[in-house]
């Protein structure tokens, strides 16, 4: 059975598959070059993924300047910097606001809509599409391509064949698989000769082996402010000070997703990986020594703790879970672990409740404008790209550039 673009030349339409960023923008570029553009979404509408994370307001990009945005791709920030040398977090501001959406920066540096909801912006921006004539083609899930070379796609009404001169693959990354981004498209991929490096959780939490009486008295309590240390991978000492949540398994939060790359590539490689937090960092030891010595007046050492040095619940209670329940016995050890409380992380979170995923295809196995070497006219944009980055913006931003620079890809294969 044929698409129903089959009206359309061949010769000038690309498929684009995956709704989200990548894809959404790829098909921008696509149509403005002149291209007969068709956008393949495996769920019933596009961008479900981006409007869950612009839930709590949509961290659209952020104001760091360059090379310092560029520093937060890790391994990759030479090539997420010459993506961004293409469309950069100022670009991607000006674009919103040609949608009508202005946004502003916030106290840590991230940049949000005005309104900071998700939903406007990307209802505008399907509309203008589909006015400058890109067809959308819903509950159609890739299933990789037939002998003569057309697509596979899966339908409610069976499968179809798709006929497309270049096509660009923009299926997202391993994590939140309900909204369509499950990792589905690695083995297809593999088939055909792509390198690709296993996907594994990022911006993630952590397992921790909390004994039952801490995990439910604290499960959901913030840790804030703190201080994290822990060893990079090659073995440097870092420190990054911010907010965390203690969780039923472990511990989350913007802080740990921060830090999760080198701790969960040290875990890869060693089988385990400490962090240690400051738990008090406006005051030094000397000054805690004194605090916590003085007398307590038949107080409980937890509120002695409170008291005298302002430690909530549940910083008492890490104090506790590390040193058990007489650590006021000697005030010595107590001051050193406020200061460096040793937690042993167990391992990452799931894939599938992760915010984003490291690995997929590797960009050793693409040309600079993300065309596959084994798949000549198949691009590659967005999460399914083996590069990682931290929230606060980043991830958006380079799911962005790399859509556009593979549609310019495309747009350079077919001589347009």
């Amino acid at each position: 059975m044929s698409s129903p673009a089959d009206n359309a030349s061949v010769g000038t339409r690309v498929a684009v598959i995956g709704g989200g960023p990548a894809g959404l923008f790829a098909a921008e570029r696509l149509c403005a070059a002149g291209l007969q553009v068709d956008l393949y979404e495996a769920k019933g509408s596009p961008g479900r993924k981006f409007l869950i994370a612009g839930k709590g307001g949509l961290n659209l990009t952020h104001s760091d300047p360059r090379p310092l945005f560029d520093s937060r791709y890790r391994e990759r920030q030479t090539e997420v910097a010459s993506w961004l040398d293409g469309f950069d977090a100022q670009a991607l501001r000006d674009w919103a606001a040609g949608l009508g959406v202005e946004t502003y920066v916030g106290s840590s540096g991230r940049v949000f809509p005005v309104d900071r909801k998700a939903a406007p912006l990307l209802r505008g921006w399907v509309r203008r599409l589909k006015e400058r004539g890109v067809r959308f083609h819903v509950q159609h899930r890739w299933l990789g391509w037939n002998a003569d070379g057309s697509l596979r796609m899966a339908t409610e009404d069976g499968q179809v064949a798709v006929q497309a001169a270049a096509t660009v693959l923009a299926l997202g990354g391993g994590s939140w698989p309900q909204l369509g981004s499950d990792g589905g498209w690695m083995p297809v991929l593999q088939q055909r000769g792509v390198d690709t490096a296993p996907l594994q959780p990022a911006n993630c939490g952590f397992d921790i082996a909390w004994t039952p009486h801490f995990s439910q008295r604290h499960a959901g309590t913030p840790l804030k402010p703190i201080v994290a240390h822990w060893r990079d991978l090659h073995g440097q000492p870092q420190q990054l000070q911010g907010e965390c949540v203690v969780s039923e398994y472990g511990i989350e939060g913007s802080l740990i997703y921060a830090l999760s790359a080198d701790l969960r590539e040290t875990l890869n490689r060693d089988g385990k990986v400490q962090l240690e937090l400051d738990l008090v960092p406006g005051r030094d030891e000397a000054r805690l020594l004194a605090e916590l010595s003085r007398p307590r007046k038949g107080r409980s050492f937890g509120e002695h703790l409170r008291r005298a040095a302002g430690l909530d619940a549940v910083k008492a209670g890490l104090l506790f879970e590390v040193l058990g329940k007489d650590a006021g016995n000697d005030i010595d050890a107590v001051v050193r672990t406020l200061k460096r409380l040793p937690l042993s992380l167990l391992r990452p979170r799931p894939m599938e409740e992760v915010i984003s995923t490291a690995g997929g295809v590797q960009l050793e196995a693409m040309n600079d404008q993300l065309m596959l070497s084994a798949l000549p006219g198949v691009f590659c944009a967005g999460e399914m790209l083996d590069w990682e980055a931290p929230t606060g913006g980043y991830l958006l931003t380079a799911c962005y550039a790399s859509g556009l620079r593979a549609a310019e890809g495309v747009i350079g294969w077919l001589g347009k």
